[in-house]
């Protein structure tokens, strides 16, 4: 056996170690996710290397390199694209040309990426938008807002609820034409949890004179107390979203202060004092018995006061939208929650709709079996398109 074919060899192994990780037999078109996952895999890689050596934050480096799927806001056939700013953040702004028969329905979609990445420009999410605004007859409002390590909680909450305020004034929905009475919230991931976190806030605005018709939560992160779920033990590694990474975004969006992560992963970051928040969030009593399998609840382990009077937005109900107490929860309009059984934030979701059944919400919960993270976002799988499917005909019919 030749010198090169061995190499091939030794380089076949090592490559199918490093990139390959076993999929439940239910996933749809395995190598495709497992080619998807090999750029990001890398992307992540290269980013905690030049971490590691000093060059550059972990985010920052992502942030680069994910920037080149950015996109201009150009308008085609079906839909006039616009960038613009409300209350100063920036917006993208997709509208039918299509002739209006009547006033026309408005979303106002939040992008994920952990709070510390994504933009309204990237490719995925204005394709997205446009689709939606075609299919629905809508006009779509896509948000950015600032994003960690440069900005931390509440920053990225108060430029989302600043612009969708904006959006909700009388004379914006009229120069867009848009029905004051049939308008959403939408965002996916990160944008999931701001998604939530705005609704509540605007039900306790006496500001805002106009309120939301729905809102629509797509695998929302929504708490921080408990890094513990039995998703998080069942799918630490899953791509494309390990419990570690997430961990990172969650401590990130407070702090670039390494030790909260480190806290968080130990599931030793919340105080005594903060004891009576678990209540909010206690798997054992919220999630099904499907999702409980044969998981025992594992009682807190209270962790140094000091994290949290240096940090105290991971306790804030504006980050962790699952803290809120019912007479909140019974504000919110009709939802649509979307959590896929491969994910380390499904059991944030499940909790979110058993909570806002029970304080009275009509909630639609859209659980996919065979879906993982990312999957409504990511262009080209079979699943996503179904995913999407789902998604557009409840906000048609509901909206």
């Amino acid at each position: 056996m030749g010198r090169k074919t061995i190499l091939f060899l030794i380089i076949g192994v090592l490559g199918a170690y490093y990139f390959y990780i076993p999929l439940p037999d239910n996933i749809e078109e395995p190598w495709k996710v497992m080619q998807t996952y090999i750029p990001v895999n890398i992307i992540t890689n290269v980013a905690l290397f030049a971490e590691l050596l000093g060059i550059s934050h972990f985010i920052d480096t992502l942030h680069f390199l994910m920037s080149f799927q950015d996109v201009p806001p150009t308008s085609d056939e079906n839909v006039t694209v616009m960038a613009t700013t409300f209350n100063n953040v920036p917006v993208r702004i997709y509208v039918p040309k299509r002739k209006a028969k009547m006033l026309r329905r408005g979303l106002f979609y939040i992008h994920g990426g952990g709070w510390c990445l994504g933009d309204a420009a990237f490719f995925n999410y204005d394709f997205m938008s446009r689709r939606t605004a075609n299919r629905l007859d809508a006009v779509v409002v896509s948000t950015n807002y600032r994003l960690a390590p440069k900005y931390h909680f509440p920053s990225q909450f108060e430029d989302v609820y600043n612009a969708l305020k904006w959006f909700l004034h009388q004379d914006v929905l009229e120069k867009y034409g848009v029905d004051p009475e049939r308008i959403g919230v939408s965002g996916d991931s990160a944008g999931g949890n701001l998604a939530a976190a705005v609704a509540q806030q605007l039900t306790e605005d006496p500001d805002v004179k106009i309120k939301l018709r729905i809102q629509s939560l797509i695998y929302p992160a929504l708490q921080t107390l408990d890094m513990d779920l039995p998703s998080h033990r069942e799918l630490p590694q899953f791509p494309m979203l390990t419990k570690q990474f997430m961990v990172r975004f969650w401590s990130e969006y407070f702090t670039t202060d390494r030790s909260l992560e480190k806290a968080m992963l130990l599931n030793q970051h919340v105080p005594v004092e903060a004891n009576h928040l678990f209540k909010f969030i206690n798997w054992s009593s919220l999630l099904p018995e499907k999702f409980k399998k044969r998981h025992s609840y594992n009682s807190p382990t209270h962790g140094n006061s000091k994290l949290a009077k240096k940090y105290p937005g991971f306790l804030d109900v504006r980050a962790a939208p699952l803290l809120a107490d019912d007479n909140k929860l019974s504000g919110l309009p009709r939802s649509y929650v979307i959590t896929c059984q491969y994910d380390v934030l499904r059991d944030d979701g499940v909790m979110y709709v058993t909570r806002l059944r029970n304080a009275g919400v009509r909630v639609t919960h859209n659980h996919i079996e065979d879906g993982f993270h990312g999957a409504f976002s990511y262009n080209g799988f079979k699943i996503g398109y179904r995913i999407e499917n789902q998604y557009l005909s409840w906000l048609s019919e509901n909206l």
